[in-house]
Parts: structure tokens; sequence; C-alpha cells
């Protein structure tokens, strides 16, 4: 055995006990022994509980309705979100803004996103008072499980590059092995056959069928070409999702204005585009380590380094590419919308 496996052990171990979920780069998260003996299910169980004793101190942040509607679904969609004027001047000037922006490629699809850093957020006072919003943060603090301040970007969604490969989002998916959360204010219309965010209904819960098909994805992972899934991302076949009593995927094709708040451990994918389309958002996530049994003490959301944090982490990507690598290119200045 090579004598560096020995050195790394205690790391790998120490991975146990947090968000790593690569069953590739991690020995004993795909040591196909351990997940026999329940290692992966355990995890995901674990996870699931400690999520669910965070929520409940939450409650708070969220209505009834709202609570009801996630327990049931794992998501919660709010259309009108915003008032008619305070909307109407977030589209015009995120629409107007020609911000530094960085690109990542997937198949046929560019994602672009701006960072709500300092200078941006002066820039766009709409923006700076969407992620003041009570509303807006309660039911991402509580969808997440963690009272703690969520990255927020300004996103667009273009697809239909030419001559490129598939998407690979359009495969329904879990983002991780445990509770997460993701955010989409749609800032423009979204078409049924323009790429929507599809979401399983109920698939965020962690019944006895769900920890049964977590276990045996973990004893076949590292097999065949799944490299996705492989690097902690379960993807999962839609003819599935009925041996797991799970409805066929929701399309959230909705108008403007529409809130979406989804834990993105549920399936979930980029629906089908049928033509070139271009979809701007602003887009919220939020991710702790899931083993974490308070709510809060998270020092990179203080006021002053949180609007700061995806600009450091692009800067060190950027500096460090060759051996940390970096998807998210600078695609210089330019507005959401522009092709």
């Amino acid at each position: 055995m090579n004598p560096l496996r020995y050195l790394l052990a205690p790391w790998w171990a120490l991975q146990l006990a947090t968000d790593a979920k690569s069953f590739r780069d991690n020995p004993l998260i795909g040591s196909r022994r351990l997940n026999q003996w329940g290692l992966h299910a355990k995890r995901v169980a674990l996870a699931d509980r400690m999520a669910a004793a965070r929520r409940r101190r939450m409650e708070k942040l969220v209505t009834r309705a709202q609570r009801d509607a996630f327990d049931r679904d794992g998501f919660v969609k709010v259309e009108n979100f915003l008032s008619p004027e305070a909307f109407a001047a977030l589209r015009e000037q995120v629409m107007n803004f020609p911000g530094a922006a960085r690109e990542m490629v997937q198949g046929d699809t560019i994602t672009r996103r701006y960072a709500l850093d300092p200078a941006t957020l002066k820039a766009l006072p709409a923006a700076r008072a969407l992620v003041r919003d009570k509303s807006w943060q309660g039911l991402i603090r509580y969808v997440g499980s963690f009272d703690t301040e969520p990255l927020v970007y300004i996103q667009s969604i273009l697809t239909h590059r030419h001559d490129a490969p598939p998407d690979p989002q359009i495969k329904l998916h879990a983002d991780t092995f445990h509770p997460t959360v993701k955010a989409w204010l749609f800032l423009t219309d979204v078409a049924p056959d323009e790429g929507p965010l599809t979401y399983v209904a109920g698939s965020h819960r962690r019944d006895a069928k769900r920890l049964a098909w977590e276990k045996k994805r973990s004893l076949h992972v590292l097999e065949g070409e799944d490299f996705l899934s492989a690097r902690g991302s379960l993807r999962i076949d839609e003819s599935e999702l009925a041996e797991l009593g799970l409805p066929g995927p929701t399309a959230f094709a909705v108008p403007a204005n529409t809130l979406v708040v989804c834990d993105t451990s549920g399936f979930h994918a980029r629906g089908p585009a049928v033509r070139p389309s271009t979809r701007v958002e602003m887009w919220a996530y939020g991710r702790r380590n899931p083993f974490l049994p308070w709510t809060g003490l998270d020092l990179t959301g203080w006021p002053g380094l949180a609007e700061r944090r995806v600009p450091i982490h692009w800067a060190f990507r950027d500096r460090f590419k060759r051996w940390v690598g970096q998807p998210w290119r600078d695609a210089g200045r330019k507005r959401p919308a522009d092709g």
C-alpha cells in the first residue's frame, strides 16, 4: 500500500464529520465495505435528523403555511414575492447593470454570475434591499437549516450553445447527501420549454426507501463513468422515482417575481430547452457542515465580510487554479441578458 495513504488516513477519517461527499476523493466515503455496513446511509440519516432539529429552533422565521409546504414538498414557492414597485426597480437595475461577469460552461449551457460585492450593492440599491428582506432571509435560512447569511448572486442561464454536448444538469440529481438550500427569484418569465427548474416533490425526505436507495447507490457509484455521482452528487433516472414512492418532477414554469426556495438534497434538475433562451434571476445558496448542532456562529457571514466572500473565493481559485481548479472564467463586463 502507498505510504501516503497511511498519512492521509486521519484526514479522511476527520472528513466523515464534515460535508465531504466525494466517493471518488475519499477512500473511506467510497469504501464498498464500509458502505455495505451502512456508512453512507448513516451519514445521510444523521445529517437529516440534525437539520430537522435546527429547523425546529428557527420556525419563527417562516409562516406555518410555508413550513407545511416545505415539509410536504421540499420547496416553497411564492408568486409576486416583491411588491410591483420593488420588483420593477430590481428588474430595471439588474437588467441594465454592466457588471463584471464570471461564466461557467456545462455542455450547451452557460451559467453567468455576478458577485453582490460592496460596489455592486451600492450600484443596485434594490438588490441591497432584497438581500436584507426578512422574508427572503427567513425562508432561505429555514430551508437551509442554518441561521446564517447565504451567498447571493445575480445569475443568468443561457442555453443552446452551438456544437456542444448536452447540459449535465438536465439529469435529475441531489446536490449532496445532506440538506442544503438554493433559492431563485426569477426576474424573467420562465417558459415550460426553456430550461425551467424542476424538482421532485417530497424527495427531500429520508424515509426507509430513500435510505435503501442511498445505500445501494453507495455500493456501485464508483463503477462506470458517472463522474458527478462519484463526486457525491448522485444522479437518478426518472423511471426510478416510482419505486421510491415519488411523483414525477414539478417544472417551475412561472412568471417573473416568483421566488422558489428548495432543499437541493432533494432530486432536481434543469428542464430541457428546445430553443436558445436566457433566464435571469437573483440566486442564493447556502451549505455548511451538516453535523453542526448550532444554527449560527458563522464568522464568514458577518457584515463587512459576507459581501466579500465571493470575490475572495474567485480570487483564490484564480491564484491557485493549477491545484484547485477554476471553472468560473472572467467574462468581462456585460449585462445579464447579453448574448
